[in-house]
């Protein structure tokens, strides 16, 4: 079990979210519907999926659905970049999707420069270059 397949988030508005990554964040996906009830988007490794928050709630217990609080429950999501500029390009790309810089783009105290931001359902990401981080010709990060 030392893998994760997919990431699911639950959203509250299907549209705006698969147009928020897929249109204006560039995540591919084969669906050009902006109406779906599960979506999946081709991501290096791992899927990453958006499914309806009501409906994800009552599938992990349709008895008693666990509450949503503002979109964060301890979790980040990331996006690791090869260059520092590649922060300031990603952060610009944001926000011009419509996106909340929850923290602008500079140096992290373990050397690397970073940024946050949050997407319409208030997940946070933070988009992060580290002077050691290496990839592999795909794209994915080594470690």
């Amino acid at each position: 079990m030392n893998k994760i397949t997919c990431i699911c988030l639950g959203v509250r508005d299907m549209e705006r979210s698969v147009i928020f990554y897929r249109d204006q964040l560039g995540f591919h996906t084969d669906s050009q519907d902006n109406h779906l009830r599960v979506c999946f988007f081709d991501t290096p490794g791992t899927k990453f999926e958006l499914y309806p928050l009501d409906l994800l709630a009552k599938d992990i217990d349709a008895n008693d659905p666990p509450v949503y609080h503002d979109g964060f429950g301890g979790i980040t999501l990331a996006y690791n970049v090869d260059s520092r500029a590649k922060v300031d390009e990603t952060i610009e790309l944001v926000r011009k999707a419509g996106g909340r810089i929850v923290k602008e783009p500079q140096d992290a105290f373990w050397g690397g420069y970073h940024a946050y931001f949050s997407d319409p359902d208030g997940y946070y990401w933070e988009v992060v270059w580290g002077p050691d981080f290496r990839f592999d010709e795909n794209g994915l990060l080594m470690f």
